[in-house]
């Protein structure tokens, strides 16, 4: 078998760095300069007036998580993620101590320019988790 490949999680969206920014809070991720260039500025300076300001990314700096691109994308969101991404707050948590994790980091991602859409409680099957939209209206759940 082989070994599973670096990937990196891409999001189209209308204004990237501000989608990036976020993630980097909710993440704790960093924005590195792009190669050959000091900074996103000075990178966009390169580019041609319509192309500046259509990309980002952020890493995580440990090395360990993907790397996140954001692209410009001239048609905006219509329906639901068919792919998204769980911030793992509550893993080891059970019952109202997990709730209380997930709903102390709604709180924080709430004053970041998210938006909490429901949360889904304990089943007897699933441990409560938060559905929540990021600040351009894409899903993602605390868990």
């Amino acid at each position: 078998m082989s070994s599973i490949k670096k990937f990196q999680v891409t999001f189209d969206c209308a204004e990237p760095e501000r989608v990036a920014r976020f993630w980097c809070e909710v993440l704790g991720y960093v924005v590195p300069p792009p190669k050959g260039f000091a900074g996103w500025d000075d990178f966009d300076r390169s580019l041609p007036p319509e192309r500046q300001g259509s990309a980002f990314a952020c890493v995580d700096p440990s090395g360990v998580g993907p790397r996140l691109f954001f692209q410009r994308v001239p048609e905006g969101k219509v329906v639901k993620n068919r792919v998204h991404l769980d911030v793992r707050v509550g893993t080891g948590l059970v019952g109202d101590e997990r709730l209380a994790a997930l709903e102390a980091e709604r709180a924080r991602l709430i004053a970041l320019g998210a938006v909490h859409v429901r949360t889904l409680p304990a089943d007897g099957f699933n441990e409560s988790c938060i559905v929540m939209q990021d600040v351009e209206g894409n899903e993602f759940c605390l868990d």
